[in-house]
């Protein structure tokens, strides 16, 4: 039914959401291939196969995605955070290697559901950090996880736009995954991503550019003298990106491929 109706991951689709239907883990579920679905679990079943046949992603249907070393929660004001991102941990993580029980302080612009906030303190056990956005619904999804993942003494999210940011402190580590999608390419793009992610985080404007405009005097002007700025990138924006950041007065350091071997993540410094 699924694949008919043109879902490309339609036994995946399937599998995941009968699993969660009959409460039973994947293994469990291939294990018992002859058990049969009770009565609740086929209505749940059929529920859940409906809003896949209209696009909506298995994610968004169970209202958790896996991430990076944790399971996040989302909603309708947030991404449905992508394996790609996951370059941009990566990428942190090998620049401040040797710094990995540093006391480090992290801020994220456009914070969203709290993914790269959340996953970056994971990993640095005593650094403190900062997640804002613009939008109100993502700050109570991104605190959810906060609490969720164990990290509220160390992970603070609050409800404002860069501009707002007050003048101090300087920070060890600006992270972002802003929108970047230029705003004539949005009708283009999967229906997953068209009709269930927040327009919000996906619009960057005429050329997909205008969070870099906004974001480079930010991160030149909160910085300390050894922080590095991790930025999200389109995939055709490799170059775009750090012409910006030059603009800017920051000095490009490097572009990382994802493992598409496309550019995804771009490091500057002051």
């Amino acid at each position: 039914m699924l694949a008919h109706a043109g879902i490309e991951d339609a036994k995946a689709s399937v599998r995941l959401l009968t699993s969660a239907a009959c409460r039973m883990s994947a293994a469990s579920l291939i294990t018992n291939e002859e058990a049969e679905i009770g009565d609740k679990a086929a209505q749940q079943l059929t529920g859940y196969i409906a809003r896949r046949l209209r696009h909506e992603p298995v994610s968004r249907i169970l209202g958790s995605r896996s991430f990076w070393k944790g399971e996040f929660q989302i909603s309708s004001d947030v991404l449905d955070p992508r394996s790609d991102t996951e370059t941009l941990i990566e990428t942190v993580l090998q620049h401040f290697a040797s710094r990995r029980s540093d006391p480090l302080n992290i801020l994220d612009i456009g914070t969203g559901s709290g993914i790269i906030l959340c996953s970056l303190l994971q990993e640095f056990s005593a650094a403190t950090g900062l997640g804002i956005d613009i939008s109100a619904g993502a700050c109570v999804v991104a605190r959810k996880n906060v609490v969720g993942l164990g990290l509220a003494g160390r992970a603070a999210i609050a409800n404002i736009g860069w501009s707002d940011l007050p003048s101090a402190p300087a920070w060890d580590l600006i992270v972002s995954n802003p929108p970047y999608i230029p705003t004539v390419s949005l009708d283009c793009l999967e229906p997953e991503v068209r009709q269930w992610d927040p327009s919000l985080a996906l619009d960057g404007g005429p050329d997909g550019l205008d969070a870099y405009r906004a974001l480079g005097p930010v991160i030149r002007d909160r910085l300390n003298g050894e922080g590095l700025g991790v930025l999200e990138i389109g995939h055709d924006q490799g170059e775009t990106v750090p012409s910006i950041m030059g603009q800017c007065g920051l000095q490009h350091i490097e572009t990382v491929l994802d493992l598409g071997g496309r550019a995804r993540v771009v490091v500057v410094k002051k």
